[in-house]
């Protein structure tokens, strides 16, 4: 199959079967989170932009508080267009841990 034909049925899927279907690719590539990292001594573990202290459920809150990818990558000078990507691609694929992640840091 080619990803021209692949194409149209890709974009016919649910959010939910999209999010699903870029685990699955990410997996096979072998490093299943480029750009994200867990680490137990960073962020409490949380998923964080690869090489900071920068957590992916900040990112997401910030977007979904109405910041825009622009400022974002003005607050934060580190990241980059791509850093970006990966956490909305990461969140996508991930949203309860995301979730969990935005409410245990916001009760602080």
């Amino acid at each position: 199959m080619t990803l021209q034909r692949l194409e149209p049925e890709l974009l016919a899927l649910t959010p939910n079967e999209k999010a699903q279907a870029i685990q699955i690719l990410a997996q096979s590539l072998g490093n299943p989170w480029r750009g994200i990292e867990k680490n137990s001594g960073v962020c409490g573990g949380d998923a964080c932009i690869t090489g900071t202290r920068i957590p992916v459920w900040v990112l997401v809150n910030a977007r979904n508080l109405g910041i825009s990818e622009a400022q974002l990558l003005k607050d934060y000078p580190t990241l980059s267009a791509t850093d970006l990507t990966n956490a909305w691609v990461y969140a996508t694929v991930y949203p309860e841990e995301i979730a969990i992640a935005t409410n245990e840091n916001e009760e602080d």
